[in-house]
């Protein structure tokens, strides 16, 4: 069995995924982005340093473990502090900017598996790095709102928050914590640590208790903290997205779950997905790079997980077109026909899908083989076509049937398939 929180993707989900993917390819490659593949695999310290020691997912979620020298390595939990890694690495700074990259790959957490939500599960993310401009933060939520309206979402809310600038975040850490202080007791065991370490995570708890607590308690949003300069960013986001005709909602209470985020945070809901609602979201970064040991290089961008999205499209219930059968079913009559089967097959298959049987058939058995498996075309390869280096093709929609040579069986299923008009 495949081990728990993970799973094989084939058949109808598959082609989902990939439909959800290549649609994001092509929103993002429209706007500039280059596809960029890191190693499921970090050196640890590139998610200690870049998403933050504090973090759940650093704490509790990653899969971590030593290789043969000794080194930390741990399969990524999350793609943008690799993707900025790379763009370090490979010196893309000195590139025209910003640099703008997408990828989508696995990622892994130790979480408890539920419905939507694996130990290895699929993201898309985006990232443009190398400007402060809140141009850039309008861009990658228009981006992720398209890609998720041109797969056909429609019931989408897009919210949106700030969570400040470093010295606006320390006022509202001090703020929380002589807030909450007196009533560590009552928080949970996560939300104590929190206290302590980042007492700003304790907005993101997943606890009920917490969150009624903290609304019982009356605490001030983040929003109401916000030094000039991050305010003045974040009206210039909504004057963007205004523009644009995007809606949003401004969400005081939002606040991104990985430490690097400031100023700008989005995310992007869906009601049909249950209670952990977020199809995806992001925010700006821009003092990730240093905690990875490069100069500051400020970025913004957004991850969407590929199974909440595919939830979301069957709640709205959207399907692919059925996939396609083979153009062509190549039945052998005869056992001597089976490898001329084989050979014909491979003659075809450059311009057309061809399969083939690997053993003799009844023409009745060798049709009723090709209808199941959605053939345009059955072929058969009796004794006579054998001689004669012929081939009788039958289209199965209407039963006509012609025999001709085996060198004009292309340009006749070409033609006849509507790929080319074919004089033969």
């Amino acid at each position: 069995m495949a081990v728990r929180g993970a799973k094989d993707l084939f058949g109808e989900e598959l082609r989902l995924h990939q439909h959800i993917v290549a649609t994001a390819r092509r929103v993002l490659e429209g706007a500039g982005a280059l596809e960029l593949l890191t190693p499921i695999f970090e050196e640890t310290q590139v998610f200690e340093r870049g998403v933050g020691a504090s973090t759940d997912i650093v704490r509790k979620e990653m899969f971590t473990f030593q290789d043969r020298g000794g080194r930390s390595l741990t399969l990524r939990p999350e793609g943008t502090a690799a993707m900025v890694r790379a763009y370090l690495e490979h010196g893309m700074k000195v590139w025209p900017q910003p640099v703008r990259l997408w990828m989508a790959g696995p990622m892994f957490r130790a979480e408890r598996p539920q419905k939507g939500r694996y130990r290895q599960f699929h993201q898309v993310n985006y990232e443009a790095l190398g400007s402060e401009n809140p141009l850039l933060d309008a861009e990658a939520i228009a981006l992720l709102y398209r890609s998720l309206r041109e797969l056909g979402l429609k019931r989408l809310s897009l919210k949106l928050s700030s969570v400040g600038d470093p010295e606006d975040r320390a006022r509202y850490n001090a703020y929380l914590r002589a807030t909450l202080s007196p009533h560590r007791e009552a928080f949970s065991e996560d939300s104590q640590e929190r206290l302590e370490v980042n007492p700003l995570r304790i907005l993101d708890s997943k606890s009920e208790k917490d969150q009624a607590l903290l609304k019982e308690l009356g605490v001030r949003p983040m929003l109401d903290f916000l030094g000039e300069a991050a305010r003045a960013h974040l009206r210039a986001v909504e004057r963007h997205l205004e523009r644009l005709s995007i809606p949003y909602e401004l969400e005081p209470s939002l606040v991104r779950g990985l430490d690097y985020y400031v100023r700008t945070a989005f995310e992007v809901h869906h009601p049909e997905i249950g209670a952990q609602s977020a199809l995806g979201g992001g925010g700006r970064y821009d003092g990730l790079s240093e905690l990875l040991g490069g100069p500051r290089v400020p970025g913004v961008g957004f991850a969407f997980g590929v199974e909440r999205v595919a939830l979301a499209l069957e709640a709205e219930g959207f399907a692919l077109p059925e996939a396609g059968g083979p153009d062509l079913y190549l039945v052998p009559l005869a056992e001597e026909a089976v490898a001329e089967a084989f050979y014909l097959a491979e003659a075809l298959r450059p311009r057309l899908r061809v399969e083939y049987a690997l053993g003799p058939k009844r023409p009745g058995k060798g049709v009723e083989e090709a209808l199941k498996r959605g053939a345009s075309f059955v072929g058969l390869l009796g004794e006579e076509e054998l001689r004669a280096g012929e081939v009788t093709l039958k289209r199965l929609a209407t039963g006509e049937q012609v025999r001709l040579s085996r060198a004009k069986a292309l340009g006749f299923l070409l033609s006849a398939l509507g790929r080319e008009s074919v004089k033969l």
